[in-house]
């Protein structure tokens, strides 16, 4: 008698944390600063770019230690920031500078915060930005992985195609533990869908409305999922 074909397996998390940021359309980094000021040390505000303040706000309270581990995912980073400082030619700005230069937004916040983690692992890229990023949190060994992504949002390099259309920051804390769990996301060698991969501001619009999403990823299938 054959043998049935093996289950597939499937690696998964679960969710216990979910904050989204989606700022006022028109925010820029000023006025988040002084719209957020209170959830970051006065040394650290100043410098700090819109990315990295949207991504502080919604960091605000995760529950990390130093044996957690950090997933961070933009495609365009702090492309305001420079953006900001190119405008400032022919009389570069040396504050603009620093800014333009200064460590990525999630650094920013783990920073400013003295939040020391065991590890950071920063992705940057378009079609498969959040596939790549949810793999790296499921196959990390923290018991704890904070999957954290956003946007600032461009002005002049829009047109290009090199810098976001929007603003907007997430943060989830992902588990191994269901108890209490919001929602679960899972990896299954199975291709079940045929669903593309979302972009990275539709991933956050699911987590912002607890949206169920199912795709197609290299070699299987994703599944988000909500209690």
């Amino acid at each position: 008698m054959a043998r049935g074909h093996p289950v597939p397996p499937m690696i998964e998390r679960f969710i216990h944390h979910v904050r989204v940021e989606p700022p006022p359309a028109d925010e820029t980094a000023a006025g988040a600063r002084a719209r957020l000021a209170d959830k970051f040390p006065r040394t650290a505000l100043r410098r700090m770019t819109h990315l990295g303040l949207l991504l502080g706000s919604v960091l605000d309270g995760a529950p990390l230690g130093p044996e957690d581990a950090l997933v961070y995912a933009s495609t365009y980073a702090e492309t305001r920031a420079l953006e900001d400082f190119l405008l400032s030619f022919p009389a570069a700005s040396p504050l603009l500078f620093q800014t333009s230069i200064h460590p990525g937004g999630v650094q920013q916040v783990l920073i400013g915060r003295q939040q020391p983690i065991a590890r950071l692992w920063p992705h940057a890229g378009r079609t498969r930005l959040v596939e790549q990023a949810l793999l790296t949190a499921l196959l990390e060994p923290a018991p704890r992985v904070a999957l954290v992504g956003g946007e600032e949002r461009g002005t002049w390099m829009i047109e290009s195609g090199i810098a976001s259309d929007q603003a907007f920051s997430f943060a989830t804390v992902l588990t191994r533990d269901a108890a209490g769990a919001a929602g679960r996301v899972g990896f299954n060698s199975g291709n079940s869908v045929d669903e593309p991969c979302p972009a990275l501001d539709a991933f956050a619009s699911a987590l912002r409305e607890r949206r169920a999403l199912a795709w197609l990823g290299a070699g299987g299938s994703w599944t988000l999922e909500w209690r």
